[in-house]
């Protein structure tokens, strides 16, 4: 007999339960302003749930409105709900569009076999509205779900053609603008009400109201939404797409009451709930201060208080224990907390995250210096303590951020010192970078003992990488500490040192007209690749194997800014936005990664389409247009 099963376009009940149980990270918060901030974020109408675009969700109660989507006769039976690349064969399709960070305004189409639907939704007076319009319809159903997450307290439940809730103290009802059908074949044990897809459709909660009213308050939030991004005029385009991908992947982490941006919503349910990788999250951090404060401190926060007892902050850190304490990931924390402390200027940001950073900081030299020299490493970790990969050279690549680099193939792992046998050019500068920035930081909290022992750690390197130039090369190489050879693979971390201001001008010069300009290493209709285009690796299109990464075309970008390359700089902005841009106009995908040769994010399976750190490439147009100048200029 033929027996109808949902698109249920969320994680089934039986996750919540899981969810329900993982235990709180240990995390010590030291200033009320960063309690205040989170109870503040932690509130109100959103997509707060990371396993769904469509569950609309209340905090502090939990109490969700889950979307879900009915096709009759189909015995397919979809868990999950994320934007995919066609690679992936999926049967649905989803494309994140407008919205607000707070929930206010959200938009999204759904394609699925045939069936296009445009959902949008507004949050007014601590009510929510939802609208659901046909675009491409058949005679489908659409069910609409109470839910009650993360195991709060609460009763959901049906009476009549309504949905209920009671909080104690609080009683949600679900109103709709239509009359519910019968469907006792949906493939769901909540409370529930379906409806055909053939005509538009309002949902509210407070009080009955008509379509013509729910339309209305859409569209006033729709609206308030557009003249937002219109207000940034040239880049209005560039800001829709940055602040799409990181609201959108902004969820609520309920067992530790925190609202955080993993960088997508796959990667987050993948890894039992949320993840949390290090540079990837300062980055976020980074992006958001340009709109969101408040955004940008909890990120910016959470990451650094996730450092390990060994006093690191780690590649990952993930529900119940699982946190990778045999390595660490690229020192960029320090120099992102100050660029959003010139922005905003409020200090308690500092006091917040200064004693962790330290402690990050003065842990590099004590585990990964080889004769004066950083490498990465991975240590071994303890019997029975959590973590996903072992202590060997793949941990240690993982610790660079580039997992399958070209550079470190076959590279030798000493399991006496827990490192790569291989001076890196891009650590030692980025740990530059990061000496100077916490001085920096240091001197603005009035900790003068602590800023000179930074300089200092800051000239011992900076006297190191200045002897790893190679001047036939015309560009800084990494060195074999047990052999002392050069290797000459080239990648973007070979441009690093201008991160940490040891080049000279002449050097700055040369590297950009050599290397960067030149058509068999770097440049090309699309840049950076993440290995030189003549490395016998950069066919493989694999990853960090060839293919072009936002976090490294930042990177670049910000040391060009210490010096005169005026020329450089336009190229790799302008390069870099055209990038982002092919992908978000043809269907509105931010990458992980993407096809240096073709510009596609979507040709393999391994570049996340919702990814938030792809937005990268084109925020750097804004930092150099001056719009993370301090507030007010």
């Amino acid at each position: 007999m033929n027996q109808t099963k949902p698109l249920c376009l969320l994680v089934v009940a039986l996750l919540l339960q899981f969810f329900a149980v993982a235990q709180p990270v240990n995390r010590k918060i030291v200033t009320p302003q960063y309690k205040e901030l989170q109870q503040k974020l932690s509130s109100g109408w959103n997509t707060w749930y990371a396993n769904s675009f469509l569950s609309h969700v209340l905090l502090p109660e939990g109490f969700s409105i889950n979307l879900c989507l009915t096709q009759p006769g189909n015995q397919e039976y979809v868990r999950n709900f994320y934007k995919a690349a066609d690679i992936h064969k999926r049967p649905e399709k989803i494309i994140p569009g407008l919205r607000s960070d707070d929930g206010s305004y959200t938009s999204i189409t759904v394609i699925y076999k045939g069936e296009t639907i445009f959902i949008q939704t507004a949050a007014e007076g601590g009510e929510q509205y939802i609208l659901v319009s046909p675009v491409q319809s058949k005679e489908n159903y659409l069910v609409v779900e109470a839910g009650l997450l993360w195991n709060r307290k609460g009763s959901i439940g049906r009476t009549g053609d309504q949905l209920t809730a009671s909080f104690g103290n609080r009683s949600i009802t679900i109103f709709s603008t239509e009359s519910p059908v019968a469907d006792a074949y949906s493939v769901t044990s909540a409370p529930h009400l379906a409806f055909t897809t053939t005509k538009p459709l309002g949902i509210c909660t407070g009080k009955q109201r008509s379509l013509a009213e729910i339309s209305a308050i859409i569209d006033k939030q729709r609206r308030a939404a557009e003249q937002r991004i219109a207000s940034y005029g040239p880049l209005s385009e560039s800001f829709q797409a940055m602040q799409t991908i990181l609201a959108w992947n902004a969820t609520y982490d309920a067992p530790n009451e925190r609202v955080i941006s993993p960088v997508s919503r796959s990667w987050s349910a993948g890894w039992g709930g949320f993840v949390l990788f290090d540079w990837d999250t300062y980055f976020a951090s980074y992006m958001y201060s340009l709109f969101n404060k408040e955004l940008a401190y909890a990120n910016a926060i959470e990451i650094t208080k996730a450092i390990t007892p060994d006093g690191f902050i780690p590649n990952y850190q993930s529900p119940y224990g699982q946190t990778s304490f045999d390595r660490s990931q690229p020192p960029i924390g320090s120099k992102v907390i100050m660029e959003i402390y010139k922005k905003y200027k409020e200090k308690w940001l500092l006091e917040e995250v200064y004693q962790e950073l330290l402690t990050w900081n003065r842990w590099w030299p004590k585990n990964r210096d080889r004769n004066g020299f950083l490498c990465w490493g991975s240590n071994p970790v303890a019997k029975g303590v959590k973590t996903i990969d072992s202590h060997n050279r793949q941990a240690a690549a993982f610790e660079s951020g580039l997992d399958n680099s070209p550079m470190y193939d076959d590279m030798p792992f000493n399991t006496e010192t827990n490192t790569m046998e291989l001076a890196d050019v891009g650590l030692m500068a980025m740990y530059i970078m990061d000496c100077n920035s916490l001085a920096a930081m240091a001197t603005e909290l009035g900790l003068k003992k602590d800023a000179d022992e930074l300089k200092k750690r800051a000239a011992q390197y900076s006297k190191k990488l200045q002897g790893m130039w190679d001047e036939k090369s015309g560009i800084y190489l990494n060195q074999r500490i047990d052999t002392q050879e050069k290797t000459y693979r080239l990648s973007p971390t070979n441009f690093y040192p201008l991160l940490a201001g040891v080049c000279t001008q002449a050097q700055a010069e040369r590297m950009m007209k050599e290397h960067y300009f030149n058509p068999d290493e770097f440049h090309g209709e699309y840049v950076i690749p993440s290995i030189a285009r003549n490395d016998s690796a950069f066919k493989d299109n694999d990853y960090w194997r060839g293919r072009i990464w936002g976090p490294m075309n930042f990177l670049v970008f910000m040391g060009m800014q210490q010096y005169q390359l005026p020329e450089a700089r336009a190229d790799l902005i302008a390069r870099s936005k055209a990038l982002l841009m092919k992908n978000w106009k043809k269907e509105g995908g931010i990458y992980e990664n993407y096809n240096t040769v073709t510009g596609e994010g979507g040709d393999v399976g391994s570049a996340d389409a919702f990814y938030h750190w792809g937005a990268l490439l084109t925020f750097m147009e804004f930092v150099e247009k001056g719009y993370m100048a301090p507030k007010g200029k």
